[in-house]
């Protein structure tokens, strides 16, 4: 009798528990379209226009604002017509703001996918088949990073920190002053631990020791409620995506490169080794339509970029520096909270805690697969653990965005209080 191949290995930790075999299938049969019940208190916040649904304070997806959605429903337009080019030029030009680069050489780009789009992005255009890079490793998505790298035949280096740490200067300092790197990548905050970096101190660190190796930032978890000057600090790259702390649905991998990123790029000794993930490509088509004019390669969605347009439009109406400051007042409130529940992060060191996330152990005694259920009959939805080694041992709590930043809502302060009686429901007494 023949065997069953072993299913092929994916890059993820819950891989092999969401393949099946043939045999494991069962058989399709319809079922109902519910929703879970929610309870809710009188005077909870309601939606203006969206139908009635669990809270979602999850590290991205994250809630979004009315006129947000509404822009999805945008009628049809060309793609190369001008009021849908204009949409889009501006779109361009306000991520140069929310980013802070006056610099008309840096180039924004908006192209569909998510933000993994964005690694092979930078390792198809910034790195050659034979080069080495520099992967600072904060959680589960610097060894994706770093398989991305590996995958274009680039050798990536991971320099490891301590679950809820991040490496230290003087680690950073001998490993560049060790080998020669073509790029170095940091995620500014990882979504698998909340732990945050400090990219200026990185950034002044690499230009002092290596000041040819370029500095790449993964900004999926940051852009939007982190501080980013893209000048000022000397970035080279920064990659993020639509749905997190920007505030817009899932779909637009977005990224800022430098002159000196567009320089390396133009100096290849070899063609991009992607097609679509190709500067050769794609950044005429973004000069050109920053510039108001019509250009194609690869047909955008015109609804997500009307959406992004909104989305940045609310996010510049009021200064940076409060955007920012709400978000760390917000995640400082929601940190203190968990402490006096006698819970613990992560990321236990001040100067590594995120703005727009926390990620928080459970106690021994709770299960996530307990808790998580419970929370969501209460109408709160939080992620669970994603890093391989702890997985099943915390949670993680999104607070970013239109959450933390319209007064009117109370998604938080709910929240909180639906944890609080989410840990009594599974046994967890909170003194």
């Amino acid at each position: 009798m023949s065997q069953t191949p072993p299913p092929p290995e994916i890059n993820t930790p819950f891989s092999t528990e969401r393949l099946s075999g043939k045999e494991d299938d069962l058989p399709y049969a319809p079922f109902a379209k519910s929703q879970p019940t929610i309870a809710r208190s009188a005077n909870e916040h309601q939606m203006s226009g969206q139908p009635e649904h669990p809270t979602l304070l999850i590290p991205g997806p994250i809630e979004f604002d009315d006129e947000v959605l509404q822009s999805m429903s945008h009628f049809s337009q060309s793609h190369v017509g001008a009021p849908f080019v204009a949409t889009f030029g501006e779109s361009l030009t306000m991520l140069r703001t929310l980013l802070q680069t006056s610099d008309p050489a840096s180039q924004p780009f908006v192209v569909s996918g998510s933000g993994t789009l964005g690694w092979d992005f930078v390792a198809a255009n910034l790195t050659e088949r034979g080069d080495d890079v520099l992967v600072l490793h904060t959680g589960y998505f610097a060894d994706s990073f770093a398989d991305c790298f590996e995958t274009y035949g680039v050798n990536a280096t991971q320099l490891k920190a301590p679950i809820g740490d991040r490496p230290q200067p003087h680690e950073i300092e001998k490993a560049l002053g060790d080998k020669k790197y073509k790029l170095i990548t940091v995620t500014h905050v990882d979504t698998s631990t909340g732990v945050l970096s400090d990219i200026q101190a990185l950034s002044e660190l690499v230009h002092k020791v290596s000041p040819e190796t370029l500095v790449v930032v993964d900004g999926v978890c940051s852009v939007g409620c982190e501080d980013i000057q893209f000048d000022n600090w000397g970035i080279d790259v920064v990659l993020t995506a639509s749905q997190k702390a920007i505030g817009s649905p899932a779909g637009l991998c977005v990224m800022v490169c430098s002159k000196r990123a567009i320089e390396v790029f133009k100096a290849r000794k070899t063609p991009p080794s992607s097609y679509f993930a190709s500067f050769k490509n794609w950044l005429p088509i973004m000069q050109n339509y920053e510039a108001k004019k019509p250009s194609y390669f690869a047909t955008p969605s015109p609804q997500l970029i009307h959406a992004l347009h909104t989305a940045l439009t609310q996010i510049l109406a009021r200064p940076l520096s409060e955007r920012f400051a709400v978000h760390k007042k917000a995640s400082q409130s929601v940190k203190s909270t968990i402490t006096s529940y006698g819970l613990q992060q992560l990321a236990t060191k001040p100067e590594n805690q995120a703005s727009g996330m926390t990620a928080v152990y459970l106690p021994e005694s709770v299960k996530a697969t307990e808790l998580l259920p419970n929370l969501l009959q209460k109408g709160v939805i939080f992620a669970g653990g994603l890093h391989k080694d702890i997985a099943s041992k915390y949670i993680r709590f999104g607070h970013m965005g239109v959450s933390v930043t319209d007064p009117s809502r109370n998604d938080i302060q709910k929240a909180l209080e639906v944890l609080k009686d989410g840990l009594g429901d599974v046994g967890y007494s909170i003194r």
